[in-house]
């Protein structure tokens, strides 16, 4: 019963997103992290983004991705809609990431959205009983893979897989670093959008020789 009350208010709440005023497609959400480009292959790219603040929700082992994101975006999405100590109503924004990272106990996720550049210094704090934690971005480079349809647990391995092995190509493997402990998929659609969907797979890379890059993080 659980489970099926949070993928209802999963997709009742990216719906209402989209019916209360808000830009269908969340990809044309107002505000996202700035980044820019440094690096383009056929079917990756490399980007530098800046410092940035996330509201981030971790939701630990036992789950699948699926599952993880719409418990995640549970709790931001009613951080959003005033459970925050100044009972602020803050924009919606884009893209939801989950980022996976594998244990011995089952898979740690943790769902982010990025805060709204109107509060990137000073976030509202959440409400206690929502467990959100402030994540602090410095600046990073990501590889970044894009592919479409639905995100869901039987292709977003095979899109990170793809990521990894053109990375290892492409990028100078003595003086650059993958990432691999974790990876980060990013939606940027309602889930009432079934055409024109955008979803990526992020990893990030150290030590990358290309201009405001740091070379480790």
């Amino acid at each position: 019963m659980e489970r099926i009350c949070l993928y209802l208010f999963f997709h009742l709440s990216m719906a209402m997103c989209c019916l209360c005023g808000k830009s269908i497609n969340m990809a044309h959400a107002a505000e996202s992290p700035q980044y820019t480009v440094i690096s383009s292959e056929s079917d990756f790219e490399i980007r530098l983004y800046k410092e940035s603040s996330w509201m981030s929700s971790l939701v630990v082992g036992g789950t699948s991705f699926e599952e993880a994101t719409k418990n995640g975006f549970h709790r931001l999405y009613q951080y959003l809609h005033g459970a925050n100590m100044n009972s602020s109503k803050l924009e919606i924004t884009a893209p939801v990431l989950t980022r996976i990272a594998p244990s011995s106990q089952g898979n740690n996720y943790t769902v982010r959205l990025y805060v709204p550049n109107k509060y990137q210094d000073k976030p509202p704090q959440p409400n206690p009983e929502l467990k959100l934690q402030l994540a602090k971005w410095g600046t990073r480079c990501i590889a970044v893979r894009k592919f479409t349809g639905f995100a869901k647990d039987d292709n977003i391995n095979k899109e990170t897989e793809a990521l990894v092995s053109s990375l290892k190509k492409q990028l100078p493997g003595n003086s650059t670093t993958i990432v691999k402990n974790f990876y980060t998929i990013a939606q940027y659609n309602s889930s009432s959008e079934r055409m024109g969907r955008l979803n990526e797979v992020w990893i990030k890379v150290l030590g990358l020789a290309a201009e405001g890059c740091p070379p480790s993080q």
